[in-house]
């Protein structure tokens, strides 16, 4: 990882807590950011800071391929996937794309050699700029059953960045939410104030807590009525690092795919003081596990 890297990584139990909208604004909020939009499934964060494209990349994973002449039907390939992504049908050997995970294993077990590996497409990542904040996008084809490998190589191009980093992670607690946050120096967990957002929270709360990283909650869309969310971080001894409150003007700001920090002296703010809580939170976790 770069000298004087700080990755923050932004999750949420489901989508619609604001957690796009948290990340983009923090990202805007900071002189200069990374961004990087992990929820390759659904990326949304470009539609927000509209960034130039600079550079766009095919994202591969190696994929069976078969040499009909070479096979003779012994099946040990079969036997061996656990994912039933082969099978030898009329004396024929069929690989079914869409359930391969291609670990390569089918290769290395037969014995005849009749099995070799090619390239194929998944995805992309588009790389560009947005004002002061650079971004990364990750795309994953429609069709394609994971987007993990997209997201893997998208972490890797953050090792090379300097500065601050805010991950747009995938919503959920899923092996794709697992791998966004691998490199996390502190995890932000958006939620809302209800019931059911405290059920959602509790996912990623014990996500983190698996993983080992410092982690706070930022409370979005707050009522002066009763915060179940809130409750539970209560319960559970979890810092609040900030609070959001329901602004119809923030809001519709969001709706129509505007960064609010760019828009009010009163959001930026806002956001950059709570990324000064969030910068002093990741400070303190490096002196205490540097």
């Amino acid at each position: 990882m770069a000298e004087g890297k700080t990755q923050i990584a932004v999750l949420s139990g489901k989508g619609g807590t604001g957690k796009t909208m948290l990340s983009v604004n923090l990202a805007a909020a900071i002189e200069n950011s990374l961004y990087v939009d992990c929820d390759v499934e659904e990326p949304n964060g470009h539609l927000f800071l509209k960034p130039s494209t600079e550079n766009e990349k095919n994202v591969f994973v190696q994929h069976p391929k078969v040499c009909e002449q070479s096979c003779n039907g012994c099946r040990l390939c079969v036997k061996f996937c656990n994912f039933n992504a082969l099978a030898y049908i009329q004396e024929k050997l069929m690989v079914f794309e869409d359930i391969c995970h291609s670990c390569g294993g089918c290769a290395l077990v037969c014995p005849q050699k009749a099995i070799s590996e090619e390239d194929r497409t998944i995805g992309k990542i588009s790389e560009g700029k947005s004002e002061n904040v650079k971004v990364l996008t990750g795309v994953l084809n429609p069709g394609e059953q994971s987007g993990v490998p997209i997201i893997s190589e998208l972490v890797k191009m953050c090792r090379k960045e300097p500065g601050t980093t805010i991950i747009d992670c995938p919503p959920g607690s899923s092996c794709v939410v697992m791998d966004s946050i691998k490199d996390a120096d502190y995890c932000i967990l958006v939620a809302e104030p209800t019931i059911f957002g405290a059920s959602n929270l509790e996912m990623v709360y014990e996500l983190v807590k698996l993983f080992n990283k410092p982690f706070g909650v930022v409370l979005n869309k707050c009522l002066k009525d009763k915060n179940p969310a809130e409750e539970f971080c209560k319960e559970k001894g979890i810092t609040v690092v900030g609070k959001i409150p329901f602004d119809h003007r923030l809001g519709k700001l969001n709706g129509d795919g505007q960064i609010a920090v760019r828009e009010s002296k009163l959001y930026k703010k806002m956001f950059s003081d709570l990324y000064v809580r969030v910068a002093k939170e990741v400070k303190h976790e490096k002196v205490i596990n540097p």
